[in-house]
C-alpha cells in the first residue's frame, strides 16, 4: 500500500479571505506532499508496509521518521477535511453543541480554551478537540504528533485539530498566530466535526 496525497474538496483560494490561496497551495502541494512521500519511503520494506495509517501511528513512537511523516500525513488529511468554504461561523449544533456547553460552559468559552492551547504550544505543533470516555477535552501535541499515537497525555479520539506550524499562517499573518486562529474559525466545517463526534460517541 502506497499512501497518496489527497485532493482537496475545494480550490486553494476557496477559503479566502480567511486563509490565503498561496499558503494553502504551498501547505498542500509542498508540505503535505513531502510528508506523504517521506512516509512511503520510511515504511518501505518494513513490517508496517501495507498497514493502515491508524495502525502505523499506533506503532510509530520509537521511529522518528515514521512518527514525524506518518503524523504529518494523517494530520493534514484530517485538517483539510475539517475546513470548508461554506462553513458556518456560528458554530456547531445538535448533540455536539450540547456536549461543548456541558464540557466548557459555552461555545465562546470552548473557543477561548482551544485558542489558549493553540497559542501556548511552544514552537510547532497542533491543538485538538477530542472525545473520550469522560466527554470532550482539549489538548495539544508537538511537531506532527497526534492523539492517535496515545503519547504525551493526548490520547482520546480527535474530532477537530488546528495546525500551528508557522508554514500554516506566516505568509498572511506573520507572527500573528492568534489572528490566524481567529480567522480559522470562519472555515471550520462543523458538519464534519459533528459526524466525527457522533462516531466517537457510539
Amino acid at each position: 500500500m502506497t499512501f497518496q496525497l489527497p485532493d482537496l474538496d475545494y480550490a486553494y483560494d476557496a477559503l479566502e479571505p480567511h486563509l490565503d490561496a498561496l499558503t494553502m497551495e504551498i501547505h498542500h502541494s509542498k508540505h503535505h506532499a513531502g510528508y506523504t512521500a517521506k512516509l512511503n519511503a520510511a515504511i518501505s520494506g518494513t513490517a508496517l508496509e501495507g498497514s493502515s495509517i491508524e495502525d502505523i501511528l499506533s506503532a510509530c513512537a520509537d521511529s522518528p521518521g515514521i512518527r514525524n511523516n506518518g503524523g504529518g500525513y494523517w494530520n493534514h488529511c484530517f485538517f483539510w477535511e475539517s475546513m470548508s468554504p461554506s462553513s458556518s461561523s456560528t458554530g456547531p449544533s445538535g448533540s455536539l453543541s450540547e456536549a461543548i456547553k456541558s464540557a466548557f460552559g459555552s461555545f465562546e468559552e470552548f473557543k477561548s480554551e482551544f485558542k489558549k492551547a493553540a497559542l501556548t504550544r511552544f514552537g510547532s505543533g497542533w491543538a485538538w478537540l477530542c472525545m473520550g470516555d469522560n466527554g470532550l477535552s482539549i489538548c495539544s501535541t508537538p511537531n506532527q504528533d497526534n492523539p492517535l499515537m496515545n503519547i504525551g497525555g493526548c490520547g482520546d479520539t480527535p474530532i477537530l485539530g488546528i495546525d500551528v506550524w508557522e508554514h500554516a499562517y506566516y505568509k498572511k499573518f506573520g507572527p500573528g498566530r492568534g489572528d490566524y486562529i481567529d480567522a480559522w474559525w470562519n472555515v471550520v466545517n462543523w458538519g464534519v466535526i459533528e459526524d466525527r463526534f457522533n462516531s466517537a460517541s457510539q
